[in-house]
């Protein structure tokens, strides 16, 4: 995998090729795959293990390492969640749509490949397998850039990958690694028009945004998560110090993660001591408003900045609202659209926050860690994207499709 970009373009585009197969050959062949990666993974944790010592020599914050860290338990779960990609239905062919005009023309509306699918991702080796895994059952050729962070371990999971499709007779250039970790080569894959139908970047809104502002390909955009929960007047409130604990220490350097907490202020007396003791154990640092401070002296000031911040880290920001429409106005004018969750006991209430937040996915009683393609049964996700356009919230098979129209006619003119 030490080809130029160039090359590694013109191999991909060859690749294409394999879109002919049949959805059983292809379920069959991520089977393989996840056999692979399995019989592969001691290969696969020396790799992580380099990039490890790398980022710990490199001062990487504990949150991200946690992102970075592959042990045999995620390369089994990687391995699963490719296997459940091979047991979904094949989107690929689905027709989607049919009519029958006056004049006699049958019209379907069927589902394809987007193509070539240029991916761009941090130190998230997972990201490769369940990448691989989405773009092959959909038809499409994947092009990796993940970061110079997790270099050793995306080559040993590539190379597991091109193996098992070598090994069965299949253009291993169907998935590839960019291994040149030079900012302009980055930038070069964005500008790759005629060889990338469409970019995805997945990381931190500094890598997103660069992606947004340089590409020249079309971008699907995935976002940051600054997710919020919002405790109503009316919440159990050993429910909201549960659900709070799990969005925000179940796992830290992730997208679904809880950075802000909302309260309203009837439940804030009660709520914010017993929500303090809980996330102490866990050395999470809270910084809240003026209202939460007095509640809580121990609590740090939060600043202007800090309400519209994904941490990634054991750090949460507190802010406290009179009634409904306070918070829902709070949430939507600085979450980032991607999950946002209310603890109520209010059918009404429930709903209007259900109508009026604007994001990608919204909860009643449930945590936020729940935005991800595995737990919605997509069997992995190429992302979540807060956009609007195309794709919206965890995209599964079909975001990674486009559509054609086929049409059968028997002799018709248009006059």
């Amino acid at each position: 995998m030490n080809e130029t970009l160039g090359e590694i373009g013109k191999l991909a585009l060859e690749a294409k090729k394999f879109a002919k197969m049949t959805a059983q050959e292809k379920a069959e062949t991520l089977r393989a795959a996840a056999d692979g990666l399995l019989a592969d993974k001691e290969r696969i944790l020396e790799g992580n293990a380099v990039d490890l010592r790398r980022a710990k020599e490199n001062g990487m914050a504990a949150g991200l390492q946690d992102r970075l860290l592959l042990s045999e338990e995620r390369i089994a779960q990687m391995a699963d969640g490719m296997r459940q990609v091979a047991d979904l239905n094949d989107p690929i062919g689905e027709v989607i749509e049919t009519l029958r005009r006056p004049n006699g023309l049958l019209i379907e509306k069927k589902r394809v490949p987007l193509g070539v699918v240029g991916i761009i991702y941090e130190a998230r080796p997972n990201v490769t397998a369940d990448a691989f895994a989405l773009c092959f059952k959909t038809g499409n050729v994947v092009i990796l850039k993940g970061g110079s962070d997790a270099l050793h371990s995306n080559a040993a999971i590539v190379d597991s990958l091109r193996n098992t499709l070598k090994k069965r007779g299949i253009d291993e250039n169907a998935v590839s690694l960019i291994m040149d970790t030079d900012r302009e080569t980055t930038k070069e894959f964005m500008r790759m028009n005629g060889t990338l139908d469409v970019l995805i970047p997945r990381g931190s809104a500094g890598l997103i945004r660069s992606v947004v502002e340089n590409a020249t390909v079309p971008v699907i955009e995935t976002g940051t998560g600054n997710c919020h929960i919002y405790v109503d007047a009316s919440a159990d409130l050993n429910m909201a110090v549960d659900l709070i604990e799990n969005a925000k220490t179940q796992r830290v350097g992730v997208c679904n993660a809880c950075e802000s907490l909302v309260i309203h202020e009837k439940v804030a007396p009660k709520l914010l001591p017993m929500l303090y003791q809980c996330l102490k154990e866990h050395q999470v640092e809270l910084r809240g408003d003026d209202a939460a401070r007095a509640l809580c002296p121990e609590m740090k000031g939060a600043s202007e900045d800090d309400w519209g911040r994904e941490y990634l880290d054991l750090i949460l920001s507190v802010k406290t609202v009179a009634n409904l429409q306070e918070a829902i106005d709070h949430i939507n004018r600085y979450n980032s659209g991607h999950s946002e969750a209310i603890v109520t006991e209010d059918k009404a209430n429930a709903q209007k926050f259900l109508d009026e937040v604007d994001a990608a996915c919204v909860y009643v009683n449930a945590s936020t860690r729940f935005t991800d393609g595995f737990e919605f049964g997509f069997g992995a996700e190429i992302g979540i994207s807060t956009q609007k356009l195309h794709a919206r919230g965890p995209m599964g098979l079909e975001a990674l499709t486009s559509t054609k129209y086929v049409i059968y006619g028997n002799g018709q003119v248009r006059r």
